[in-house]
């Protein structure tokens, strides 16, 4: 079970997906009296009969948006993605009906008016009463009690996950295991399930549980389900997958037997492929054009700042791990090291001009020629040195999972603060695993948003660029 299908719960919980719904219906009359009232009046059962119409059409997409309004955790692009197919399916029932019924008396031009506007509108609401509903949760409203079965690596991941953003609303209590643990960090361990589990629960209100522990269990499952079951408490199993296969999944069915799918790729599908590369071609051509204005003086500051050519070329490993040649404005002074170490924040190597590109993520804009060429792509995960891949492949769970996709000028990583030298292995493991995510649930929106923050990061400057 993902965050994305958690059932928002808590005080009147219950109600909020319905009260966001509703605000769906004031948007889309709201909208739709604007247009008429801006263009020529229409007679009054006409205008009636397109209202009824139009909130008729809605009632069916509003069913089928109601899992993901009930979602506490939700990326903001899915969100977008989400509403904007929402307002298509209501123009295919819309016009049907319309069809049917026979109104003709419209004028096309406010039909054309009204879903333009609620193509804007709609997406700008679900935004508006996401964030107004993540404001309120970080003031301790609309939250849900959650207690986690569990001790292990698996129970600390999703405690992580679960206080990620104060905006999801999500309060621990605590921890129970079957026994206590000898050690147990700063995590509160309320104490074990047989003895301590069902006092607690008679005693608190808990809204959630989340059951980590290996399923072979089965004795211990059945107790935590039978209890949340006497105590209207909602139950969740958490498999025990590491994070070598963890990924996305739906839950199907074989028979009676319940299977975990994994998600494919999204870039699988040729259709997002054409969409990815249309828009790479599009943005570096743009760019290029233009780029003139930044390159020539950067070109002339570098010749004026130390000897040697004004780009550096480096091999990389690129898409399906076939090497290619990088291309950037030259940072440090000609050394024998520059396709073996990487620069580090005090690095003698670096010139100071180079030193202020780096920081400013201006020595990475040759890289569209890349992006142009094929090589890369404008978004995707940072390719590395030819020598790191070799390393890091060998100590690195799912390392080689990146080079299924393009690598990118920018990634989802690089914005999560990923970025620099990677001294210590974590740290490499940590951009391998938002690498990994950001390919299992790519879509354009994602690659808008991360470009988006990679401008502000640039503008206001990164810790770990150098």
């Amino acid at each position: 079970m993902t965050k994305d299908t958690l059932p928002a719960k808590g005080r009147y919980g219950i109600y909020v997906p319905y009260a966001l719904l509703l605000s769906d219906f004031i948007v889309l009359n709201a909208i739709l009296l604007a247009v008429v009232f801006f263009n020529a009046p229409l007679p009054g059962d006409t205008l009636r009969m397109v209202l009824v119409v139009a909130n008729a059409a809605y009632l069916p997409v509003a069913s089928m948006s109601l899992p993901m309004r009930r979602a506490r955790a939700v990326h903001m692009e899915r969100l977008v993605v989400k509403s904007l197919q929402m307002v298509l399916i209501h123009a295919l029932i819309f016009f049907s009906l319309v069809a049917f019924l026979g109104i003709s008396t419209v004028p096309w031009e406010d039909y054309v008016e009204f879903y333009i506007a609620f193509l804007i509108g709609l997406p700008l609401s679900w935004i508006a009463t996401r964030l107004a509903m993540k404001a309120l949760r970080r003031h301790g409203r609309n939250y849900v009690n959650v207690i986690i079965i569990g001790h292990g690596d698996n129970a600390m991941r999703l405690a992580a996950e679960l206080q990620q953003d104060p905006g999801y609303g999500y309060h621990i209590h605590g921890f129970f295991d079957t026994e206590w643990p000898s050690r147990f960090g700063q995590c509160r361990f309320l104490g074990t399930i047989s003895d301590d589990l069902p006092r607690y629960l008679s005693r608190n209100r808990i809204d959630e549980i989340y059951y980590t522990i290996d399923g072979n269990d089965e004795h211990t499952m059945s107790t935590v389900v039978r209890l949340a079951d006497d105590n209207m408490v909602a139950f969740y199993y958490v498999p025990q997958l590491t994070r070598s296969v963890a990924r996305l999944f739906h839950l199907t069915h074989i028979g009676t037997i319940p299977v975990l799918a994994a998600h494919s790729n999204p870039l699988d599908n040729p259709v997002n492929r054409i969409v990815k590369r249309t828009f790479d071609v599009l943005f570096s051509s743009t760019f290029l054009i233009v780029s003139p204005i930044i390159f020539i003086p950067v070109a002339i500051a570098i010749k004026i700042s130390s000897p040697g050519p004004i780009f550096f070329k480096q091999r990389r490993t690129g898409y399906l791990g076939n090497e290619f040649t990088c291309w950037k404005f030259r940072t440090m002074r000609v050394n024998a090291d520059a396709d073996k170490a990487q620069a580090t924040a005090d690095d003698p190597r670096k010139t100071r001009l180079g030193d202020f590109l780096r920081r400013s993520s201006i020595d990475e804009l040759p890289q569209f020629i890349n992006v142009l060429r094929g090589d890369m792509s404008v978004v995707g995960p940072r390719p590395h040195m030819v020598k790191h891949t070799a390393d890091y492949s060998r100590l690195i769970d799912r390392y080689m999972v990146r080079h299924i996709v393009k690598p990118g000028i920018t990634g989802w990583a690089q914005v999560l603060g990923y970025r620099g030298a990677t001294s210590e292995l974590w740290q490499m493991e940590g951009r391998v695993e938002k690498d990994v995510w950001y390919i299992e649930n790519w879509s354009l929106l994602l690659d808008l948003k991360i470009i988006a923050r990679t401008v502000t990061n640039a503008i206001h400057g990164e810790e770990n660029a150098y």
